[in-house]
């Protein structure tokens, strides 16, 4: 069978690198002195798995919250003779100057540092330990490391170092000492986001073989200097950098450039007019290019073909045919264009092999994968225009907008508003017009990346987006394997006093679907996390409200299924003043059939709970079930479910019976005529995964009518809904059970009368299996 797209295993090297970070005692390390992590001296790396191991270690961190960082990592790799790194990627401000002192005898050839703003200029110096042997640098977003820490000076000695690294860098005294004198062999340098106090043009000078620079948001005081690598520069990016005439004429020198970026943020932040000259000129001079951004830029209407002009036919990347008048000098279609936030992107015919823009899916997609990484606030917008995509069209590159859109919110956990747009994006891909295309992997990295949402921001919109996108999944089954974080952060959403309405309703619903059909231990275990009490904190907000709405229901529903054969967090409910809130919400809503519902099944499961039914057994708590006998809310649900928490009480014989009102004998003659009332080919709000507490009430003469209910039930069931319940019954040993009562003589006749019916139906179900009802089984996920 064809696996789905997005669903190919991870590798061998993959899984057992992960497995090691989890495991770094049991695998590679011991604890030394002051628990310190502590390579074996039996274990050797090489560069391959070194690498490997530093940057999925550097991505765990930043991803998944169950990951615990140690604080002595990169002091594994200190030692070149037993572990050697080459190429290392470090990002936001976990990293500190200690760790890059960590490594500073390895021969890095690549180190990337992108918006690593812990780091000080104390990082500059151990930047000058792999001066010899670095060809690639990334100082992108790393503002503070060309400042000197603040503060008073201290004795130096290593806890006072420590003390220091446990706070961000902050900008004190510029560093002037530092220079790239000596990095002969750096080939590939971004800079962008340098301050600008850094005469850019100084700090550059020394370099002379470079051949990739990154200046992004970089302010030049003068652009000659760049002339120094004209026939060497094959790639050069000058996002946000004011452009000017002369800036241009020293770029059209830089005839070997193969890729160019001249783009901008936004129309409104530039002056700078792109002309159809300036355009033409790049072709005409910079003939090696193969790509070209200029994103941003305000485009002169000279620059189009007139659209009753342009070439005729579909869409075309021939140059000749080209929408864009200068485009038509290229020799060869170019194999990226950034058109993005211009008008140029909105013409038939582009020469270029991929084109960023906000024409198309397309488009927009390109956008998000070449701008995610450095420029996130136009990876935010191009997301945004995903969204709009998803919710009024129709996706049809489903895959990749959907890794797209995760590796955006895993690159940029801390930024609030490429988490908004994100998370609202997930919610239309992973709806049920998509379902059928997607992977499971990839669906378990959507709930990755939407629990890390949820962790990292308490803000409205995104915690209302994530818990939307959690409803597209099938809950409990999607979510198990995130089972306990994901109760954990959505019982802290209901934690606030007044929390906003539809982010509660949303809540609560999730919460009760996650306890709805899952084993007893995790019921148990979410009982631990204060669920119980939650949800009765919710009720009475809503009581203090006068307010049954969806959540009050729904909280009900959820200490319903909860409660559902755990007797722990029974006795709970009843320690958390459940019955309090029982009597009170009775009370105040006498006509809300649904919620009576729900508090009925709730009580139902307390009243199976032995030890804790002495607590049901009080003239008032009789009095109330004893009247809701005569109810008719919700068909026969109310009356059914408080003629069950009788059976058990009666089922614990006279002598528990202390009280003198209400009489046990009219409360069993109330029990009597409302069995008798109902219909027992009732269609029923209710789903039993297993009849034990049923079963228990029948081979005794203890109660007759707890009995007589307990072979209604099983006779409504099997009758309406024989597939489900014929087989449950079998296995469960109900057959047995069922010739007992007949054997017994206490049973009443009208008991025994529907026991050999419910046989029957078990019989016949067994020669002809097929469902004989018309009706679709209604399966609410609860357990009465």
């Amino acid at each position: 069978m064809a696996t789905k797209a997005g669903d190919d295993p991870d590798s061998l090297m993959t899984l057992t690198t992960v497995f090691c970070l989890r495991n770094l005692r049991r695998t590679m390390c011991y604890q030394g002195l002051q628990n310190k992590l502590c390579l074996r001296s039996d274990i050797f790396l090489p560069s391959e798995i070194c690498d490997k191991l530093v940057n999925t270690y550097m991505e765990l961190v930043h991803t998944d919250s169950n990951f615990e960082p140690e604080e002595s990592f990169f002091q594994l790799f200190s030692d070149p003779r037993s572990t050697r790194l080459t190429r290392v990627q470090l990002r936001e401000d976990f990293v500190r100057d200690r760790d890059l002192e960590a490594i500073s005898k390895q021969d890095l050839i690549e180190l990337h540092l992108t918006y690593c703003n812990g780091l000080s200029s104390r990082s500059l110096k151990t930047l000058a330990c792999f001066r010899d042997t670095l060809v690639s640098l990334c100082l992108f977003g790393c503002s503070n490391i060309f400042y000197k820490k603040g503060g008073a000076p201290l004795a130096c000695n290593e806890s006072t170092e420590d003390e220091e690294e446990e706070s961000p860098a902050s900008r004190q005294a510029l560093e002037t000492d530092f220079s790239f004198q000596g990095f002969n062999r750096l080939r590939l340098l971004n800079l962008g986001g340098l301050p600008d106090e850094v005469d850019a043009e100084a700090l550059l000078r020394p370099l002379r073989c470079v051949t990739s620079l990154d200046l992004s948001n970089v302010h030049l005081l003068g652009t000659a200097f760049l002339t120094q690598w004209k026939d060497r520069l094959a790639s050069l990016v000058l996002y946000n950098v004011d452009l000017s005439e002369e800036l241009i004429s020293t770029v059209l020198e830089l005839v070997h450039l193969r890729h160019l970026d001249i783009s901008q943020e936004s129309m409104r932040v530039t002056k700078f007019k792109m002309t159809r000259k300036i355009l033409t000129a790049i072709v005409q001079r910079l003939l090696h290019l193969v790509s070209l951004d200029i994103s941003g830029h305000i485009m002169l209407d000279n620059c189009t073909v007139p659209h009753f002009e342009e070439a005729m036919g579909r869409p075309s990347t021939e140059p000749c045919k080209s929408s864009i008048y200068p485009f038509r000098e290229l020799k060869r279609p170019l194999q990226f264009l950034g058109l993005y936030d211009t008008t140029l992107c909105n013409v038939t015919h582009i020469p270029a092999y991929k084109v960023t823009g906000s024409k198309n899916e397309e488009q927009v997609l390109n956008a998000i994968e070449a701008y995610t990484e450095f420029r996130p606030e136009l990876a935010h917008r191009a997301i945004n225009q995903l969204f709009d995509i998803a919710r009024i069209q129709h996706c049809n590159q489903l895959l990749r907008a959907l890794q797209l859109v995760i590796a955006a919110l895993k690159c940029h956990k801390y930024d609030k508003s490429i988490q908004v747009t994100g998370s609202a994006a997930l919610f239309y891909l992973t709806n049920t017009e998509y379902r059928s295309d997607q992977s499971v992997l990839l669906r378990r990295e959507v709930i990755h990346v939407v629990l890390n949402g949820m962790e990292q921001y308490q803000e409205v919109t995104v915690q209302r987006n994530c818990c939307l996108t959690l409803c597209n999944f099938s809950i409990p089954e999607e979510l198990e394997f995130q089972y306990r974080r994901v109760n954990q952060l959505l019982l802290k959403i209901l934690e606030p006093a007044r929390q906003d309405e539809s982010i509660q309703r949303i809540a609560v619903h999730l919460c009760n679907a996650l306890v709805c059909q899952v084993d007893n231990h995790h019921k148990e275990a979410v009982g631990k996390m204060g669920f119980v009490k939650t949800m009765l904190n919710l009720i009475q907000k809503k009581l203090l409200d006068r307010m049954c709405d969806q959540v009050m229901e729904f909280s009900w529903s959820a200490l319903w299924n909860i409660t559902d054969e755990t007797p722990d967090n029974c006795q709970m409910f009843l320690n958390c003043r459940g019955m309090t809130l029982f009597l009170d919400c009775l009370q105040e809503f006498p006509d809300k059939q649904e919620l009576h519902r729900n508090m009925l099944g709730l009580l139902g499961n307390v009243a199976e709970v032995k030890a804790l039914r002495p607590q049901l057994l009080t003239p008032q708590f009789i009095s109330v079930f004893s009247n809701l006998l005569d109810s008719k809310a919700d068909g026969i649900e109310v009356s059914y479910n408080a003629c069950g928490v009788l059976s058990h009480i009666m089922f614990d014989g006279s002598e528990v019976w202390a009280m003198q009102e209400p009489r046990r004998e009219l409360v069993m003659e109330k029990m009597w005529e409302a069995i008798r009332s109902w219909d027992v080919s009732s269609r029923r709000n209710i789903n039993y995964r297993s009849f034990e507490p049923i079963l228990r009430l029948l081979p005794q003469g203890i109660s007759p009518v707890s009995q007589h209910w307990a072979t209604w039930a099983l006779f409504n069931l099997v009758s309406v809904y024989p597939s489900k319940y014929c087989p449950l019954l079998i296995k469960e040993g109900g057959i047995t059970l069922l010739e007992k009562v007949l054997e017994l003589e206490s049973s009443h006749p009208e008991t025994k009368d529907m026991a050999r019916k419910v046989m029957e139906q078990c019989e016949s179900f067994h020669d002809d299996p097929m469902e004989t009802n018309n009706g679709q089984e209604v399966n609410y996920g609860h357990r009465g």
